[in-house]
């Protein structure tokens, strides 16, 4: 029957002029029970004159007056929280400040109309303040009552970690949830001195006495949900790993500013992501610097539409150059982005130009140099996934070598201020084709640097950044999507991982700092065991491993390594002012010699001979040693 009526009448809602009337009528009842109680539940027949109509239509007018003007009665009853309190205390307030005053209006002018007692006033606000109050709270706390108890209704039972005014917006953020019923077992808190107290009539609880198996299994915990806002990053990494030992949904309260029209629901609150478990303490940019850098000049991004080249330009719009050029050859990505970036483009006041061009057309990139004159260039452009680059050469050589030549020529013939080049680890003692052009790029860039003139360049060399394109992560997603497997290519292969938005602010950084001829490297933390990582997301998906989806190994790739390196032998790290910067000093670099093997390496370009192409790229690199790779056997 329970069920029946849930069911038929959870999508109906009381009437505002029922509530309205309701309030109305619960005002003009309780002013003779504040007479009475004024009197000491003692009425006699001299007492009547109390009563007078005139007296209780006065508070009546007022306090409708009221309502109608604070909007009282327009709340839905079974969502009553304490912003609705706020707005009945408010109304009845202000009908409380009216009567006393027009109390003292009667007494001065001594008006023929009968006077109200200022104590039977008083006493009349604070009853109908309490039955307003506790006649919607009652309500609430029935049609709660009534929906938890519907069996159709899935119950979840929750721990809530935050106590404070984060933790009771999402206590009630789900107890209004119609969907799902939550059951709030209790409030985790690190403050000791809340351990041990109840809060709305839940216990707090210090999150090491309960995050434990037996506790978990007795109270039949299903979801942990981290609602505090300004938990370090160490913590929150520590509860969510607690949570998933223990099997727990653990789920993130998300920041207040992203809330849908400043409102928390139940929707917003989301699992945790692997992206979670692998973040680090927000960088500290020395933004003085980097605006003194950027803002007013002509800067010039390629690579535009990628992961990283997207990430600059985002990020350098805030710091409003004169003119931001977006280059790259995908059409379609940088339409896409130019759409992205609209409303920033507006709100900034940027001037942004997206040009469709291709690195490796000298006629098409000096025409754009002539027509934008860039002060400051931001290299993002390159061919980077491993395998595709170990089968085809020819590209990576074409792009990723006389691209980079070709844009720090010109940069150098036009006068480019600062030419900064985003690199990878991969370049540091190569094992593929792609490492390899990489590092072939970075000794072009750094051999420019004695003679250049104005022109500064600057090396940015950092691991995997998350969520990139071809990155493990989102390749994982979908494996689970589709039921698996998980492939990995070797149980102990690493790598390092860093964000994107924190990868590009260090290339901002970095770029601000340098004076050229620097090879700047990125802090990345510790590396991360691919297999580690993809347990991890398989049990922040639900599943279990062995049971639901399988790992599979599948072999090193041609040029993979197993293990990725910040720093060549034969270079040592300095440190910069920036904590997560470091510096390379690197051996220097012969441009004369270089530019002579560059000849040789476009003669080899231009015959179309694997074999031969990698060979000179290696008689440039010479630590480039190629693993598993049918360029192998070129090492012996």
């Amino acid at each position: 029957m329970i069920e029946r009526f849930v069911q038929r009448y959870s999508d109906r809602f009381i009437s505002k002029w029922f509530i309205l009337g309701f309030d109305l009528f619960a005002v003009l009842t309780i002013f003779p029970l504040a007479v009475f109680i004024k009197n000491n539940f003692q009425f006699t027949a001299s007492d009547l004159e109390l009563l007078d109509i005139k007296k209780i239509f006065l508070v009546g007018s007022v306090y409708l007056l009221s309502f109608l003007y604070t909007s009282s009665y327009k709340g839905v009853i079974r969502h009553t929280g304490l912003r609705d309190a706020f707005v009945i205390f408010k109304a009845t307030s202000l009908a409380l400040i009216a009567l006393i005053f027009l109390s003292y209006i009667v007494d001065a002018y001594n008006l023929i109309y009968p006077n109200i007692s200022r104590n039977i006033i008083v006493l009349h606000y604070l009853l109908t303040l309490l039955v307003l109050l506790a006649s919607r709270f009652m309500i609430k706390s029935i049609y709660l009552n009534l929906t938890k108890n519907n069996n159709s209704v899935r119950r979840i039972r929750v721990l809530i970690f935050g106590s404070g005014a984060m933790g009771e917006l999402t206590r009630q953020t789900l107890s209004k949830e119609v969907t799902k019923t939550y059951d709030i077992v209790g409030f985790l808190d690190d403050n000791p001195s809340k351990s041990g107290k109840f809060q709305d009539g839940l216990p707090v609880f210090r999150p090491e006495a309960v995050l434990k198996k037996d506790f978990i299994q007795l109270k039949r915990i299903h979801q942990l949900i981290i609602a505090v806002q300004n938990i370090s990053i160490e913590r929150k990494k520590q509860l969510i790993e607690l949570g998933m030992d223990l099997g727990l949904k653990v789920k993130v309260v998300p920041p207040a500013k992203t809330w849908i029209q400043g409102e928390l629901t139940s929707k917003q609150i989301k699992n945790v992501r692997i992206e979670d478990l692998l973040e680090r303490e927000p960088i500290k940019l020395d933004s003085t610097n980097v605006t003194k850098e950027l803002k007013g000049k002509v800067i010039l991004v390629t690579g535009a539409a990628g992961s990283i080249g997207s990430e600059i330009l985002r990020q350098v719009i805030h710091y409003k150059p004169k003119k931001l050029v977006a280059l790259d050859q995908a059409e379609s990505a940088l339409h896409d982005l130019s759409i992205e970036v609209g409303d920033k483009i507006r709100q900034f006041n940027v001037d942004i130009e997206f040009s469709v061009a291709d690195i490796t057309n000298e006629s098409r990139i000096q025409s754009i140099f002539e027509r934008f004159n860039p002060e400051i260039v931001f290299h993002a452009a390159a061919y980077k996934h491993v395998p595709l680059m170990e089968e085809h050469p020819y590209e990576a050589v074409k792009v990723n070598v006389f691209g980079t030549k070709i844009l720090a020529d010109l940069s150098i013939e036009f006068g480019v201020e600062k030419f900064v080049m985003v690199s990878t680890d991969k370049a540091v003692n190569p094992t593929n084709v792609m490492g390899a052009t990489k590092r072939v790029a970075e000794m072009y860039v750094q051999s420019l640097s004695s003679f250049s003139g104005a022109t500064h360049f600057i090396t940015t060399r950092f691991g995997n950044v998350l969520g990139s394109n071809g990155s493990v992560i989102p390749l994982f997603k979908k494996q689970m999507e589709s039921g698996g497997p998980l492939t990995i290519t070797h149980p102990e292969i690493t790598r390092y991982f860093m964000t994107i938005p924190e990868a590009c602010n260090l290339v901002l950084e970095a770029g601000a700092m340098g004076s050229g001829g620097e090879i700047f490297i990125f802090d990345m933390g510790e590396s991360v065991k691919i297999v580690d990582l993809a347990k991890k997301m398989i049990k922040l998906s639900g599943l279990t491993l062995g049971k639901d989806i399988e790992i599979v190994y599948t072999g090193l790739r041609p040029g993979e390594k197993l293990y990725e390196e910040l720093l060549a032998n034969e270079e040592n790290n300095l440190p910069t002012h920036h904590p997560k910067i470091m510096k390379a000093k690197n051996v220097e670099v012969d441009h004369e010699l270089l530019t002579y093997q560059l000849k040789v390496l476009e003669e080899k370009l231009n015959i179309h001979d694997d074999f031969a192409l990698v060979a000179a790229v290696k008689q440039i690199v010479q630590e480039y040693k190629s693993n598993n790779s049918v360029f192998s056997k070129l090492d012996k």
